[in-house]
């Protein structure tokens, strides 16, 4: 059984016991989260949403996710410019899918 859920703009295909990486939401370790917004179910396709479905989690650890290198450069202008970027995310492990 699996689900695809929406959340921070993306969508993620999940089934039970699934440990997935997305954008930081708020909550303490440990706590539980419920993903409303269910896309589809199985054989179900929402339109745009599955009735009544959700998926419920629970956070595993707020982190921060693997350095971007932003790099900007104009050619035979002397224009160069390095930049680094870390986004908070937040992993949470998928406990129950509910229909």
């Amino acid at each position: 059984m699996y689900a695809v859920i929406k959340t921070g703009g993306k969508q993620y295909k999940v089934a039970s016991n699934d440990v997935i990486k997305i954008e930081k939401i708020a909550g303490e370790a440990g706590s539980e989260v419920i993903f409303n917004e269910v896309l589809a179910m199985d054989d179900t396709i929402g339109t745009p949403l599955v009735a009544g479905a959700s998926v419920k989690g629970t956070i595993v650890k707020q982190a921060k996710d693997a350095k971007v290198i932003v790099f900007k450069k104009k050619r035979r202008q002397n224009y160069r410019r390095k930049n680094g970027h870390r986004q908070n995310i937040t992993i949470v492990k998928i406990t129950d899918l509910c229909k």
